[in-house]
Parts: structure tokens; sequence; C-alpha cells
């Protein structure tokens, strides 16, 4: 494992942590730190605050669990401790993030005696709420769901003894930062307890939260010279409107996408790609953001084990997601934030591995363009629409409309496949 580029030459086995998380890590497969760990985790483990910044899909998880577990191993609870208390929150942006975070945590630290607690909104509430109830050591959550626990009484954090916020930009983009504020002033004095922020990019604001909220926090960032994975491919075509869905289909047909990420910049897009993938024999689904929890996670759990092959997603949906071996990422629509643009494409070449981003700068969003290579800090290839690329469109699935029932019930939406008797034989005008 040692010559994969992305570790680094540091062991896990020479960090004198605990025997216990030791043998966690062990039992995970893990040697070698990433370079994110090897930065983060000797500063942690010595009681320090951290702020750090890296790639999404380099190892901060295991970074913040192993630093967060070692502190709680290092510090016993006080004997005036009640059960639902918790001695560690850890806070994410998202689900479908906390359930990964979760997941994670039950693994590295499966032979020490932690209660683990995951909370999200969605699905699971009085479930949720008895595990908070009967007590756990590590509260895994988003903060919406965790502060409607904590304004019930469910718990409180008077003494939680680490504070861990992963993707913390994101927690502004999706507007939390107010909530992540609240908890955190209701805990005790941040010289007190051991702090971890993780985050792609350390933008002013959240350094400022940093400093805000931590004690005198050391900042770490890897590869801070190149914002982009190295191993990510990445492409433009210019293109006209009316050619983005051939071009899109015509590259599917071209490549071996295996598991793809369309992203688009509304749901009305969305729904629009996914008819006409669909209407040309391409399995895919959308994710945009009200699609309920539980379909979402099962959404998510067939496209990673290569039963879907696409998934077309908008930025609010596919935030914080942690989706293995994903092989192309195809920027349908531009972002009009440069950052989101390398939220994108870290969905692809995670953990060592290479990918592809391709992007479409069409005559809406090609605007876009400097801004993205100004942040990503270089230009990004340009590749000419050759006509062969463009397929030839079959008509597309339509999802069928009824009108909203009375009563607040909600309408239905049934895929209704188009066979073709459509007065327009070769084009659909897809723009």
């Amino acid at each position: 494992m040692s010559e994969l580029k992305h570790l680094s030459d540091v062991e896990f086995k020479d960090l004198q942590l605990p025997e216990a998380l030791l043998r966690g890590v062990e039992k995970t497969g893990f040697t070698h730190c990433t370079p994110i760990q090897a930065e983060s985790l000797p500063l942690a483990l010595k009681g320090k605050d951290v702020a750090g910044q890296a790639q999404t899909g380099t190892g901060k998880t295991a970074a913040f669990v192993l630093a967060m577990a070692n502190y709680l191993l290092d510090n016993p609870a006080p004997s005036s401790r009640r059960k639902n208390q918790p001695r560690a929150l850890v806070l994410s942006p998202t689900r479908e993030l906390a359930i990964q975070i979760h997941k994670d945590a039950v693994q590295l630290l499966q032979d020490t005696d932690f209660e683990l607690g995951l909370a999200y909104g969605g699905t699971g509430y009085e479930s949720q709420r008895k595990q908070l109830q009967d007590g756990v050591d590590i509260l895994i959550g988003t903060p919406g769901r965790i502060i409607d626990y904590f304004k019930q009484k469910v718990f409180d954090l008077k003494s939680c003894q680490v504070m861990v916020l992963d993707e913390a930009d994101r927690m502004f983009d999706l507007g939390f930062i107010d909530d992540v504020r609240f908890l955190l002033r209701r805990m005790m004095p941040a010289k007190d307890r051991l702090n971890m922020l993780f985050s792609a990019t350390l933008s002013y604001r959240v350094t400022e939260l940093a400093y805000e909220h931590m004690n005198n926090p050391e900042i770490v960032k890897v590869e801070s010279d190149k914002v982009t994975a190295d191993k990510v491919t990445q492409r433009v075509y210019y293109t006209a409107n009316n050619e983005k869905i051939p071009l899109l289909i015509g590259l599917l047909g071209h490549m071996d996408p295996r598991r793809s990420i369309v992203f688009v910049n509304t749901k009305r897009v969305a729904e629009r790609v996914w008819g006409f993938l669909e209407g040309n024999g391409i399995k895919a689904a959308i994710l945009s953001g009200d699609v309920p929890q539980t379909k979402r996670q099962r959404l998510l759990e067939q496209f990673q084990q290569g039963d879907l092959p696409v998934l077309v997603a908008t930025d609010v949906a596919a935030r914080g997601l942690h989706i293995p071996d994903v092989s192309h990422v195809f920027n349908f629509d531009l972002p009009q934030d440069a950052e989101d643009y390398v939220h994108r494409i870290g969905r692809t070449a995670r953990a060592g591995a290479s990918g592809d981003a391709i992007s479409f700068a069409c005559e809406e969003y090609s605007y876009s363009l400097p801004e993205i290579e100004a942040f990503i800090n270089h230009k990004i290839k340009m590749e000419h629409v050759d006509s062969e690329l463009l397929a030839e469109l079959k008509p597309p699935v339509r999802i069928k409309r009824t009108a909203r029932p009375h009563k607040g019930k909600t309408s239905s939406r049934k895929p209704v496949r188009n066979h073709g008797h459509s007065r327009h034989k070769r084009s659909h005008k897809p723009g």
C-alpha cells in the first residue's frame, strides 16, 4: 500500500495510538497516513486544536475520529456526567455525510467501549430520540435534527469534551452556520475541550469561525497550491445550448462511465436530462433536494453497487456525499460559484484513484469559466465538439404531472415513456 502516491511515509503504528485504536486501524486495513492525517493527527493527539484544509476523499474522517477517541480515552468523563450528556459532538452539513462518518467511526472504534449515536432529519425520529435519551458518548449528526432534540432537552452539551465540524464551508453554503454557532455556545469553553474543523477550502469566513470558537487552532493545509485533485482529468467543451444533451449522451456512449454524476443547476433541468437519458437507453436517477431521505439512500446504494450507472444531481443534493469509485463527473451546467466546481469534481478521483471531470461551457453559463479557472489557478483543457460525438436522440421519457389534489395531499408523478409519436423524427432540440 505504501507505493500509492496519495499516502505519506508516516505509519499509524508510529503515532503512539492507544492499542484499542491501533487495532481498529489495522482491521480497517490502513497502514500509512494520507497527507492530511500525517499533518493533523500528531497535533490533535497532543491535544492541540486543528483547522484543516484538504481535498475531499483524503482521509479527514479517520483523522478526526482517531484524534477524538484518543482525547476521550486520555481524559475520562467527569463523575458528575449524566448518561444523556454526550462527550463528543461531530457536526456534518448533510445526512449522507453524517451516515458515512458514523459508519467509518464504528469501524475504527470497534475495539473501544464508546457508544455512538446518529441523528439526522428525514427518518427515524423516535428511534434517534430514544438513543440519545439512553445515552451516547459520541453524537454524530446534522445541525437541524440535533438542535431539535437539544431544545426538547433530550440531551445537553455541558459535558462535551470534543467538538468536530466537518465540511465547514458547506455549513455556510447550506445556511446552517447560525445553528452551528448556537450549539457551540452551549458547550464548555473552547479552552476546556478539543476542537477540530475540516473543510475543502479555508475561506475567510471559515477561518474566522475557527478563531471564534476554537482555542488558537493550528492551521493545516494540504496541497494548498493545487485546489483540485491531481488525478482528475479536466476538460471543457464549448457548446451551444441545443448541443448539450446530444453531447452528453454521445460522450456516455463513447465511454465506460460505470458510475457517473451529472451536475445541473436546477431541478427542472435535472428532470429534462433524466428524461433524455432514460429515453436513450441510459439508466439514471434524479437526486434533488426534495427527494425523501429513504429514497435518497436507496438510490445511493444502487449507485454504489453499480446497478444505477448515472445520477443526475443538483448541488444541494450532492454536497457532502461520500461515494467511492465515481468514474466521471459531468458539469452539464457550469456552477455559478467557483468553489462548487471544486466540490463537484471532488466526487471523483478520491483516495488516490483517477477520474474524469467534463464540463460544458454553454451560452448560458460559460461566463462562469474564467472565475473557475482563476480559482483553481490553471486553464482547463478545451475540447472541440465533434459532430460524431453528438448523438441522434430518441424521444425522452416524460414525467407525467397530475393536478395537485385538495386537502393537503401531495401530487403523484409517474414516469411515462413517449414511444416516438412525435412530429419531430430526428431532433428534439434539447437546448
